[in-house]
């Protein structure tokens, strides 16, 4: 049976129990290529996908997935769905109501090329990157792709599929000048493979790390920051997490109740665009069928919305802006698309720190609190000499050091850390405390 024909089947079955449905089809490829000494190390391809049910009966709401497109899976799925729903507390569920949306080809011919040309990349770009004598050694050095196709439809009218894709490039790596040893990763990733330069790569990658390099312990004390475009883009996937209407709903989020306040800087404007052509998290509709559109959440420093899909948009009376997201096997969740911190005028260059990596984030951040403490890495610009420094922690409150913004700069960037795609440039904030040695 195909995933048409499995969905056809299900809202059918659905419709004959008076129950409404929601089918939602994930489907995902992976592969992964790893050069070592100059020859392919490793090839690794995957196929994960399956069908997701949500049913919602008597305003409670139910979930169930199946891999299998049989008869007898699609029924135990369906039933499965309906029971889990029976045991939910009655919260109001109900689907959005939808329409028919298409299929859209966002990916094209974008990872067409011959597996031997990728393997060729993922050569070069080991090659590239040992050809400099202060790499000590190369932790790792891919090439990865993913292509993901996703099928929706249920009883309340939507009904259409898109097919999207990634590729990039990776390494790690551990470079010795001198006493002085420094090791750190890049991710270079692009929507189509021809787009990947592993020269460009494993350059960017050596300056990033390789200036590092006979680093200093910064002193403590307060000085001018600059956090560079990659800097930027962990603050805001920590940001993001109070622009969720889920955090909201939840209680988690210090934003919640600020609406048409200013919460940043007047410089500071974040919009999240699902419609951008050719970005790496665009997508024609979210994962209730919901039709994605640009969304200002931050304008000039004022908190203009928060991301919802439906449930968290009907629980706090706000509109739904299309952020839904899951997959087959999980639950509804919010999540952005292309995250954009629009950029500025630019920053100059005067003496101060320019923050080039935080490191422990995970453990030294809370998103909830906004307190951040971790060690960082950067170049100390005294008298207009700059030189490396690392050997210190910085502190602050994420929210308040977004509303100290002093400059935006003009040089957005895209990165991704696996989940959240995010376009950023350099931010400026005077008087920062540096605990160093």
């Amino acid at each position: 049976m195909t995933v048409q024909e499995a969905k056809t089947w299900l809202l059918a079955a659905a419709a004959k129990r008076g129950v409404e449905l929601e089918v939602l089809s994930t489907s995902e490829r992976q592969l992964m290529l790893e050069a070592r000494g100059g020859k392919p190390s490793e090839v690794k391809s995957s196929t994960r996908a399956g069908i997701g049910l949500r049913v919602v009966d008597d305003g409670r709401t139910g979930y169930a997935s199946t891999e299998e497109l049989t008869t007898d899976a699609l029924a135990w799925a369906l039933d499965e769905a309906v029971a889990n729903a029976a045991i939910t507390p009655a919260a109001g569920g109900a689907l959005p109501r939808g329409r028919a949306l298409g299929r859209t080809d966002l990916l094209g011919e974008g990872l067409s090329a011959p597996l031997a040309d990728k393997i060729a990349t993922s050569v070069s770009f080991e090659q590239a990157v040992t050809a400099d004598p202060r790499v000590q050694a190369m932790q790792f050095g891919r090439y990865m792709e993913a292509e993901q196709q996703v099928e929706i439809g249920s009883t309340a009218g939507v009904d259409g599929g898109y097919r999207a894709g990634i590729a990039l490039l990776l390494g790690g790596i551990v470079m010795r000048e001198g006493e002085s040893v420094k090791q750190g990763y890049h991710v270079d990733p692009a929507g189509d493979y021809h787009q990947l330069d592993p020269g460009r790569t494993a350059q960017t990658m050596l300056a990033r790390v390789g200036r590092q390099l006979g680093a200093k312990p910064l002193k403590t004390g307060r000085r001018r920051a600059v956090f560079e475009p990659e800097v930027v883009a962990t603050l805001l996937e920590l940001l993001v997490y109070s622009l969720s209407g889920k955090s909201v709903v939840e209680g988690k989020s210090r934003l919640a109740g600020r609406l048409g306040e200013r919460v940043a800087s007047p410089l500071v404007t974040l919009v999240d665009d699902a419609t951008l052509p050719g970005a790496l998290g665009s997508r024609p509709f979210d994962s209730e069928g919901t039709p994605s559109a640009r969304l200002t959440l931050v304008e000039e420093g004022v908190l203009r919305s928060f991301m919802h899909n439906s449930v968290t948009a009907r629980r706090t009376g706000q509109p739904n802006t299309g952020h839904a997201s899951r997959t087959y096997s999980s639950t509804l969740n919010v999540s952005p698309t292309n995250l954009l911190l629009l950029p500025g005028a630019g920053i100059g260059q005067t003496d101060g720190v320019l923050v080039t990596d935080l490191m422990g984030v995970h453990a030294g951040a809370n998103p909830i609190s906004g307190e951040v403490s971790v060690q960082a890495m950067g170049i100390e610009t005294v008298g207009g000499e700059p030189h490396p420094v690392d050997d210190f922690a910085i502190s602050f409150d994420l929210f308040e050091l977004f509303e100290r913004v002093s400059a935006v700069g003009d040089d957005p960037t895209w990165s991704t850390d696996g989940n959240t795609i995010v376009n950023a440039p350099s931010l400026c904030v005077e008087d920062v405390s540096f605990a160093g040695g």
